[in-house]
């Protein structure tokens, strides 16, 4: 459910652990907009999971995006960050045994897009591909095969 401002998110109820919806919403400085905020349940509980099997803290360093934002960012049109909800996880400096649990936990918990990067990690709800797999691209040429020499 798309809420225009994190402000209009009911209060009670969260049960999210370890995101606060300040995390996750539009953070165009409400130069665009006021903090649009996407809530999604399932995400969010895919997210806690992931940061427990993490075994570390889990930075956001992009999630929601309004659509002038996104366009402002050099955003895809059709960005998860601006139709839903994605989130782009820190991961500079974190060593290739907490990024191998995290790409493990992504696979495991359903994400459908998973983007390759060098200092963060892109995750998506969008559904799996027919074959069951998510959408899988690199940010910089070689990020996907890093990543995945790391599941070996």
């Amino acid at each position: 459910m798309l809420y225009a401002t994190i402000d209009d998110l009911p209060r009670e109820g969260w049960r999210w652990r370890h995101f606060r919806p300040q995390e996750l919403a539009c953070r165009c400085g409400g130069r665009f907009c006021r903090g649009e905020y996407f809530h999604d349940p399932a995400f969010l509980d895919a997210m806690d999971a992931l940061r427990e099997a993490a075994g570390r803290p889990v930075s956001i360093n992009s999630g929601r995006r309004c659509p002038q934002h996104n366009a402002a960012v050099g955003g895809a049109p059709l960005s998860m960050h601006a139709r839903t909800i994605a989130a782009d996880v820190v991961v500079a400096g974190w060593d290739d045994e907490a990024k191998r649990r995290l790409l493990e936990s992504a696979y495991a918990l359903g994400f459908g897009g998973l983007g390759f990067g060098r200092s963060f990690f892109h995750l998506d709800r969008r559904p799996l591909k027919p074959t069951g797999r998510p959408a899988e691209w690199d940010y910089q040429k070689g990020g996907r095969a890093r990543w995945k020499a790391l599941l070996r």
